[in-house]
């Protein structure tokens, strides 16, 4: 009994205790409720305050924008109205003006008619007239004027012969005067020095010592260079000066430029004589289109192609009758120009038809055919307009003349040519004797170059060693000499010297 009180009284307190805690969790409880809920409403009430002032102020702008609109709709009534009568305006002006229009129309062609039958009357009063004059007279009206006519050439056919005559003097007269003032005007406005080309060029040692060392042992050195670049090299007493002879200036460039680039190099032998030489030609190409590009520049021909601007530099190297090829042509191509603009012709393609007319002569000793001939194919080629083909290719009348450009190259060049010191002929006809001398020898199978040196008395005669032997290169020169004598004149002796030179190379790995 004792302990059973104490277990109720502690059963009947966890009870009381439990009891107590859930009542009071729940006093809690509804409180937190009660102020979740007071929170929710003053939120509700907060945000239907904000409704209410977004509604009034989306009224307030809807209103705003209304007003807005309708200025704006007013507005463009205005301007509606405004247009409309403007239009109006317009249309009762149109219309007044074709009912204009309209009347003087109408009184044009009331007087047309008029006129017309003024004319048919007249028609009619003239031809009566020409058939009573006819009756009177007894002769159709073209009789009358073939009489009158035949009548009026009797009478005066002197005088008429005495001022066609004197006419006739007087024009000519003028045109020679007028020509002649133009011929002069354009030489006087253009002049330029003339240099004659030589056959020898003067190279300028640094050290005597030198000479020495380009002749080499038994002469190999000298040898060698002069094979390659078809040159004769003379080395005489003349302290510090060696000459390069040939009459093409061409292969004495491209000696000069060897040499030159040796003496720098220091090492003068065969082998570094063959590479310089090709060193200098490679060089040589590259001068000779700055020279076209600058006597391109010089005349002011622009357009064209790059291949015909370095056959332009090519003619620097290139002599007739002793003038500079090249220095014809430009001198040429500002003549042209010239006349060209005092006749009324187009300066452009005289220009052009001047600077190219011996283009042709860049590559005759390759090719076939006379200069005029090579030229054209050259141009045509490189796609040059067909009207400065016509004007370069009647300089030598091989072409007709066909238009007014062909007959001003061709005046420029007569002009060109004929200055005095501008050409010297017999220098003309010793590089021609020389190159016909080379041709004959080239002509032969199995030659491989030929150059004519010693003003023509020898020519060294290079044949491929595979096609000629040793005896055929015997039998070749005499060949090669009894054509000559056949085909050609020529003062004294000239020495033919076959040369057949074997080499054998191999290279180690």
């Amino acid at each position: 009994m004792n302990l059973t009180s104490p277990l109720l009284l502690a059963g009947l307190g966890l009870a009381l205790g439990i009891a107590a805690g859930y009542f009071i969790r729940q006093y809690f409880a509804q409180k937190q409720a009660d102020s979740a809920e007071n929170k929710i409403k003053s939120w509700i009430d907060e945000a239907k305050t904000r409704a209410k002032e977004t509604v009034l102020e989306a009224k307030d702008r809807a209103a705003n924008l209304l007003e807005e609109v309708k200025s704006e709709e007013k507005s463009r009534q205005l301007h509606l109205d405004k247009l409309e009568e403007r239009i109006l305006k317009k249309e009762e002006t149109l219309e007044k003006q074709f009912s204009d229009i309209a009347s003087q129309k109408k009184s044009f062609e009331e007087k047309e008619k008029e006129i017309e039958s003024e004319r048919l009357a007249i028609n009619e009063l003239k031809s009566k007239i020409h058939q009573e004059l006819e009756k009177v007279a007894n002769l159709s009206l073209k009789e009358a004027k073939e009489q009158i006519l035949n009548k009026a050439k009797e009478e005066h056919k002197g005088e008429l012969a005495l001022a066609f005559n004197k006419l006739e003097k007087e024009g000519q007269e003028e045109i020679e005067k007028r020509s002649l003032n133009i011929i002069t005007t354009a030489i006087q406005r253009y002049a330029r020095s003339h240099i004659t080309e030589l056959t020898t060029s003067v190279f300028q040692l640094p050290d005597e010592d030198l000479k020495g060392k380009i002749i080499g042992r038994e002469g190999r050195n000298i040898r060698t260079l002069e094979r390659l670049t078809g040159v004769e090299i003379i080395v005489d007493e003349t302290p510090d000066t060696i000459v390069f002879s040939s009459y093409d200036p061409l292969r004495r460039e491209i000696a000069r430029l060897a040499l030159e680039k040796l003496i720098k190099d220091g090492r003068i032998q065969p082998a570094k004589i063959e590479e310089k030489v090709e060193e200098a030609q490679q060089e040589l190409n590259k001068r000779m289109q700055e020279i076209g590009e600058n006597a391109v520049l010089e005349v002011g021909v622009v357009g064209l192609p790059k291949e015909i601007i370095m056959l332009l530099g090519r003619l620097y190297f290139r002599t007739s009758f002793g003038q500079n090829v090249l220095t014809h042509s430009v001198e040429m191509a500002h003549i042209s120009a010239m006349l060209a603009s005092e006749l009324g012709a187009n300066p452009e393609i005289a220009k052009k038809g001047a600077l190219l007319h011996d283009i042709g002569k860049a590559i005759d000793h390759e090719v076939q055919g006379t200069h005029v001939e090579i030229g054209r194919k050259l141009l045509q080629k490189y796609g040059i307009s067909e009207e400065v083909i016509q004007a370069m290719q009647s300089h030598h009348e091989e072409y007709p003349y066909s238009t007014p450009e062909s007959y001003i190259v061709t005046a420029a060049d007569v002009l060109s040519a004929a200055r005095p010191g501008a050409r010297r002929g017999t220098v003309e006809n010793y590089i021609k004797r020389l190159t016909d001398l080379e041709k004959i020898a080239t002509g032969f199978a199995g030659v491989k170059n030929a150059y004519a040196l010693s003003a023509g008395r020898e020519i060294r005669v290079f044949v491929v060693p595979e096609k000629i032997d040793d005896f055929g290169a015997l039998q070749l020169a005499k060949d090669i000499a009894h054509k000559i004598q056949t085909d050609m004149q020529y003062p004294g002796e000239i020495k033919v010297n076959v040369i057949r030179e074997m080499r054998a190379v191999e290279v180690a790995r």
